[in-house]
Protein backbone atom coordinates (compact mmCIF):
# COMPACT_ATOMS: atom_id res chain seq x y z
CA UNK A 1 0.00 0.00 0.00
CA UNK A 2 0.99 3.53 -1.05
CA UNK A 3 1.80 6.27 2.16
CA UNK A 4 2.70 9.09 -0.45
CA UNK A 5 -0.56 10.56 0.72
CA UNK A 6 0.57 11.09 4.26
CA UNK A 7 3.83 11.75 6.35
CA UNK A 8 4.34 11.29 10.12
CA UNK A 9 6.82 12.91 12.11
CA UNK A 10 6.61 10.96 15.12
CA UNK A 11 9.07 13.22 16.94
CA UNK A 12 7.13 16.22 16.46
CA UNK A 13 4.12 14.12 17.12
CA UNK A 14 2.30 15.42 13.84
CA UNK A 15 0.67 13.93 10.67
CA UNK A 16 0.66 16.14 7.39
CA UNK A 17 -2.19 14.88 4.75
CA UNK A 18 -2.39 15.18 1.42
CA UNK A 19 -6.27 15.27 0.54
CA UNK A 20 -7.86 15.64 -2.81
CA UNK A 21 -11.69 17.20 -1.69
CA UNK A 22 -15.08 16.49 -4.29
CA UNK A 23 -17.52 19.29 -2.29
CA UNK A 24 -21.20 18.82 -2.69
CA UNK A 25 -21.44 15.14 -2.01
CA UNK A 26 -24.31 13.39 -0.26
CA UNK A 27 -22.05 12.79 3.10
CA UNK A 28 -19.21 13.65 4.21
CA UNK A 29 -17.01 10.27 3.87
CA UNK A 30 -13.63 8.75 2.70
CA UNK A 31 -13.69 7.84 -1.13
CA UNK A 32 -10.23 5.95 -1.26
CA UNK A 33 -6.68 6.91 -2.71
CA UNK A 34 -6.63 9.49 -5.73
CA UNK A 35 -3.33 9.55 -7.03
CA UNK A 36 -0.66 10.42 -4.35
CA UNK A 37 -3.74 11.96 -2.65
CA UNK A 38 -6.62 10.85 -0.28
CA UNK A 39 -10.36 12.24 -1.37
CA UNK A 40 -12.57 12.89 0.80
CA UNK A 41 -16.05 13.47 -0.42
CA UNK A 42 -17.27 16.42 1.60
CA UNK A 43 -21.33 17.17 2.56
CA UNK A 44 -20.81 20.61 2.05
CA UNK A 45 -20.85 23.01 -1.01
CA UNK A 46 -17.02 24.84 -1.80
CA UNK A 47 -18.55 28.40 -1.34
CA UNK A 48 -17.45 30.74 1.59
CA UNK A 49 -15.60 28.11 3.30
CA UNK A 50 -18.06 25.42 3.73
CA UNK A 51 -16.25 23.11 2.64
CA UNK A 52 -12.99 23.77 4.59
CA UNK A 53 -14.99 23.82 7.42
CA UNK A 54 -17.24 20.74 7.11
CA UNK A 55 -13.88 19.09 6.24
CA UNK A 56 -11.60 20.24 9.54
CA UNK A 57 -14.38 19.10 11.28
CA UNK A 58 -14.37 15.70 9.63
CA UNK A 59 -10.86 14.97 10.42
CA UNK A 60 -10.96 16.42 14.34
CA UNK A 61 -13.62 13.71 14.76
CA UNK A 62 -11.98 10.92 12.89
CA UNK A 63 -8.75 11.77 14.72
CA UNK A 64 -9.66 12.33 18.31
CA UNK A 65 -8.07 15.57 18.49
CA UNK A 66 -9.53 19.29 19.24
CA UNK A 67 -9.46 21.76 16.15
CA UNK A 68 -6.82 23.92 17.12
CA UNK A 69 -4.64 20.60 16.34
CA UNK A 70 -5.92 21.09 12.74
CA UNK A 71 -4.20 23.53 10.58
CA UNK A 72 -4.90 23.86 6.49
CA UNK A 73 -1.32 24.82 5.64
CA UNK A 74 -2.38 24.87 1.71
CA UNK A 75 -4.97 24.71 -0.49
CA UNK A 76 -7.57 26.36 0.96
CA UNK A 77 -9.11 27.79 -1.87
CA UNK A 78 -8.96 24.46 -4.38
CA UNK A 79 -9.31 20.88 -3.88
CA UNK A 80 -5.82 19.75 -3.18
CA UNK A 81 -5.12 20.25 0.14
CA UNK A 82 -2.48 19.40 2.53
CA UNK A 83 -3.78 19.38 6.15
CA UNK A 84 -0.87 18.99 9.80
CA UNK A 85 -2.54 17.30 12.51
CA UNK A 86 -0.93 17.75 15.65
CA UNK A 87 -0.80 14.74 18.46
CA UNK A 88 -3.64 12.66 16.38
CA UNK A 89 -4.70 9.75 18.48
CA UNK A 90 -5.83 7.59 15.14
CA UNK A 91 -3.16 6.09 13.11
CA UNK A 92 -3.98 7.55 9.42
CA UNK A 93 -4.48 4.24 8.07
CA UNK A 94 -7.84 3.73 9.57
CA UNK A 95 -8.86 6.92 7.51
CA UNK A 96 -8.26 4.21 3.89
CA UNK A 97 -9.69 1.23 6.06
CA UNK A 98 -13.15 3.54 6.38
CA UNK A 99 -12.95 4.01 1.95
CA UNK A 100 -12.56 0.03 2.20
CA UNK A 101 -15.54 -0.76 4.35
CA UNK A 102 -17.73 1.37 1.86
CA UNK A 103 -17.25 -0.74 -1.06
Amino acid sequence: MSTAWYRLDAARQRLTLTLHIQPNAKRTSVAGLHGEALKIRVAAPAVDGAANTALLAFLKKAFGVPLANIHLKHGAGGRRKIVEIDAPTQPPEALLSQAATLK
